[in-house]
């Protein structure tokens, strides 16, 4: 995928672009790609993948539902770390780590 420096009317544009779309953007780190859905999906998803999608959605809920004072702790934990770019992925990332396997 090659790098670009979008314009700035689709500097900030993730997802789809319509619902007819197949075509997507997304940030990736600091970069921002674009693809396209080839071959959509047919078959359901798997207990598995269920299961991850669960996670996911409890992990999401957990961050939302944080207090200041934890998320000022998170903050100071984030200023400490160099994995993550952003604090929201920092936070969600613990949360989810919380939730086990």
């Amino acid at each position: 995928m090659a790098k670009f420096k979008p314009i700035e009317l689709i500097k900030e544009l993730r997802g789809k672009l319509c619902s007819h779309s197949d075509i997507y953007f997304q940030r990736r780190a600091r970069t921002l790609c674009t693809g396209k859905i080839c071959n959509p999906r047919t078959k359901p998803f798997s207990e598995a993948e269920l299961a991850r999608q669960t996670k996911f959605t409890q992990a999401r809920a957990a961050v939302k539902a944080l207090t200041q004072e934890q998320i000022a702790d998170y903050a100071t934990a984030f200023k400490n770390q160099t994995k993550y770019v952003s604090l929201q992925g920092y936070m969600f990332a613990m949360e989810y780590a919380k939730l086990g396997n």
